[in-house]
């Protein structure tokens, strides 16, 4: 009997984690050192490539006689399934922080995703039968040879607010909240224990990951909220640090991964500096040309 009641009284002192039916903890103990999450950063990295790096380049690659232009494109299946596959691989990753965190703003922050993404998966379609026909992606709408002869001319707004929702509403309601829920994700990735490393399935994701991410700000034009979210990070590891808490083996990948795709988008930057065609495009205090930009301009015309 007394060492059923010792049991049940060690049980009583161990803190454990309950989960909500949203799936989301409440009262998480951050004690014990959280394992590398090599299965969900692995699925995340591989289906960003899949399927949105990806989406394009099958929409080149495979015969135009399979996809009518008034029917889906296998980008556009492509785009259906990361919008379904990406929330919830974030989703699992929030429910394995060691900190309780809020789910409002996790709801929220995926809703928002959800939607934002949706409204680019149909602009992004349009555009790409656009390209099809001879549209140039280095050239804004109404400089484009087959935009700027439309008749009515009110046609051509008509293509400008298809521009705004694919390329600047679509984007902004897409990746502010991917970017929210990564940093809230890294707020909980801090622990008191010592000498914490990424593990070698770490330092093989990291090349990959990084490198998405950079196609990610480039192409999706979110330099100032990278910059902002990498600051944010930033900013809370000196905080922490000061609390005796340093970054788990998941926070630090998450850190290196956005230390890399900093340098990658510099590099970028510097490579494409002195293009004038670009220049011209991409106007403003913060020059970062899309990648497509450069394809259409630069590699398409010679292949």
């Amino acid at each position: 009997m007394q060492s059923v009641r010792k049991r049940r009284g060690n049980d009583t002192h161990t803190t454990t984690q309950h989960s909500t039916p949203g799936g989301l903890k409440e009262n998480v103990p951050q004690k014990k050192t959280q394992h590398f999450h090599s299965d969900l950063w692995f699925c995340l990295t591989l289906q960003n490539w899949i399927l949105d790096f990806g989406r394009p380049i099958v929409m080149i690659i495979l015969p135009l006689e399979w996809f009518p232009l008034n029917m889906p494109s296998a980008g556009d299946y492509f785009h259906m399934a990361y919008n379904v596959i990406t929330p919830f691989l974030m989703l699992k990753l929030i429910e394995r922080s060691p900190r309780a965190l809020s789910r409002s703003v996790v709801y929220l922050c995926i809703i928002t995703f959800v939607m934002g993404a949706s409204i680019h998966l149909v602009g992004d379609s349009i555009n790409h039968r656009l390209i099809l026909s001879g549209y140039q992606l280095h050239l804004s709408v109404r400089e484009n040879p087959i935009i700027k002869d439309l008749k009515p001319a009110s046609l051509i707004d008509s293509f400008e607010l298809l521009y705004y929702y694919d390329e600047q509403l679509g984007h902004l309601m897409w990746y502010i909240p991917f970017f929210i829920i990564l940093f809230i994700y890294f707020t909980g990735c801090f622990t008191k224990a010592k000498e914490q490393r990424i593990p070698v399935s770490g330092w093989l994701l990291l090349g990959p990951s990084a490198l998405y991410y950079w196609y990610l700000v480039t192409e999706g034009q979110i330099t100032e909220l990278f910059l902002l979210t990498s600051l944010a990070m930033v900013a809370m590891v000196i905080y922490q640090q000061r609390k005796g808490l340093t970054p788990d083996s998941n926070g630090l990948f998450l850190l290196c991964s956005f230390c890399v795709t900093a340098l990658l988008v510099v590099l970028w930057v510097v490579y494409l500096w002195n293009d004038p065609v670009l220049r011209n495009k991409y106007p403003g205090l913060i020059y970062v040309p899309e990648p497509w930009s450069y394809y259409t301009l630069h590699v398409k015309k010679n292949g």
